[in-house]
């Protein structure tokens, strides 16, 4: 499923496609990642659901323009956009690491309804960031001026590490490719330097306003996250229920 649609706002260019009918279900990725980490399952999904995917500005196919934040504060404003642009009435949303805050923001700080919500390892609650992660938000212009072919190589080798039973390099390639060149490396850099783990605190403190049907999915062997974290976000969340994958 490719991205053939572009939604503009805010000067910002967001790469989004549609397929399939039925109730509307919307997937949001995560960093640093994009929509094509949900390919496989929009595929499955559309057979019977409205699936709607989307790049987030400075991600995947989207712009990625120097000087446009890419924080969770605009990422949920756009996601907000986005709905209003598809004239979604309470969709189903399913959110993976940073889309998790993201679609939290939109929910309880945009006051954008929906009728249900997964999280799927979720960056949503503090702490968070690997080291590295850590390490590239504390010297962002540094690492931005590294050598093509040294960015590339610990870009790929960062991304490799999302997954505990490995990434084959046809899944690798898709990931890494959106974050090189002369737009991509200086973009992989900002979307860390703009990271703001104050969003996680403020959607941390509103959780107990949370209304909807809320599942949370936790891989047992995440090496970013924690699935400590999950049974903490999962008691903070009314009525939400959370399932471990071993």
């Amino acid at each position: 499923m490719d991205l053939t649609e572009r939604f503009s706002w805010q000067g910002r260019r967001i790469a989004w496609d549609k397929a399939g009918s039925g109730p509307a279900v919307v997937l949001c990725h995560g960093t640093p990642f994009s929509s094509w980490v949900w390919r496989p399952f929009a595929d499955a999904l559309s057979r019977d659901h409205a699936v709607y995917l989307w790049d987030m500005p400075g991600y995947g196919q989207s712009s990625k323009l120097a000087g446009h934040d890419v924080g969770f504060g605009v990422q949920a404003d756009a996601f907000a956009a986005l709905l209003e642009h598809w004239r979604l009435d309470r969709p189903q949303v399913i959110a993976h690491d940073f889309g998790g805050a993201v679609s939290l923001r939109t929910l309880l700080v945009n006051q954008v309804p929906y009728a249900s919500l997964m999280l799927v390892d979720p960056v949503a609650i503090p702490p968070s960031g690997s080291p590295f992660f850590q390490f590239v938000h504390e010297h962002p212009d540094l690492l931005a001026e590294l050598p093509a072919y040294i960015h590339t190589a610990i870009v790929r080798a960062y991304i490799r590490t999302a997954s505990h039973r490995g990434l084959r390099d046809d899944q690798l390639d898709p990931l890494v490719g959106p974050w090189t060149g002369a737009d991509g490396q200086p973009a992989f850099y900002r979307q860390i330097a703009d990271y703001d783990e104050r969003f996680l605190v403020e959607n941390e403190q509103r959780l107990d306003r949370v209304d909807i049907p809320v599942r949370v999915l936790w891989g047992a062997d995440d090496a970013w996250l924690s699935a400590d974290l999950a049974g903490n976000l999962t008691k903070l969340i009314p009525g939400a229920t959370l399932r471990v994958i071993e």
